[in-house]
């Protein structure tokens, strides 16, 4: 079955005006997303699996290397217990 990755229960994702970056609320703690982090975990709606992820992101950044690096950082995000 393909993995569609969602924010876990308990876990928002929301924009920090003052640092214009992405932080994820988590119980008793703020994670801060930087770089390209925000817009990839904008993307874990759970409607689309993590291959729909890559290219989607493979469309936006042309030459970055999105297919060998994103799954990874959401195995990771997986691995902490902020994405199901």
């Amino acid at each position: 079955m393909t993995w569609r990755p969602t924010l876990s229960r308990g876990v928002v994702l929301r924009h920090d005006r003052v640092r214009d970056t992405e932080l994820l609320l988590l119980p008793e703690r703020v994670v801060v997303l930087q770089g390209s982090a925000g817009p990839v975990v904008r993307l874990c709606d759970g409607t689309r699996g993590v291959e729909d992820i890559v290219t989607e992101l493979g469309g936006r950044y042309p030459g970055a290397p999105v297919a060998g690096e994103v799954p990874e950082f959401l195995a990771a995000l997986r691995k902490e217990g902020w994405l199901t």
